[in-house]
């Protein structure tokens, strides 16, 4: 039934200010845009990375983090990290080894969404397949 991450949406009140900073981050300027919403292709299966205008926010959203993290893998844990924090990005969860090859960490970006980090030698072994 699940066949694979499609789309990832975080919310953001001021849309121009975080597509500026996830273009600093990602290295490049969304390949989508209509008013409200903003999409990036990121990384090695180019999975999409969506910013809505918190406007358009289902009832009930919280503007706190909750409680999923989406990881997305990277080379150097500690690199992410630390360019992260140097972004305005806010330690959420601190970094955390799971076990041989598998390490985490999470921020809070300028808008409240969580963005988790993980190097993940499984992602690797999958990908070198």
């Amino acid at each position: 039934m699940i066949r694979g991450f499609a789309t990832l949406n975080f919310y953001a009140a001021d849309l121009e200010a975080a597509r500026a900073w996830y273009a600093e981050l990602l290295g490049s300027e969304p390949y989508y845009q209509v008013p409200g919403y903003i999409e990036w292709r990121v990384g090695d299966y180019q999975h999409e990375l969506g910013i809505i205008d918190s406007r358009y926010a289902p009832a009930g959203a919280t503007e706190r983090p909750g409680g999923e993290i989406m990881h997305w893998h990277v080379d150097d844990l500690e690199a992410a990290l630390e360019r992260l924090l140097a972004m305005g990005a806010k330690e959420y969860q601190p970094i955390r080894k799971h076990g041989e090859g598998f390490v985490t960490a999470s921020v809070t970006d300028p808008f409240g969404n969580v963005l988790g980090i993980m190097y993940n030698q499984h992602y690797l072994d999958v990908l070198g397949r």
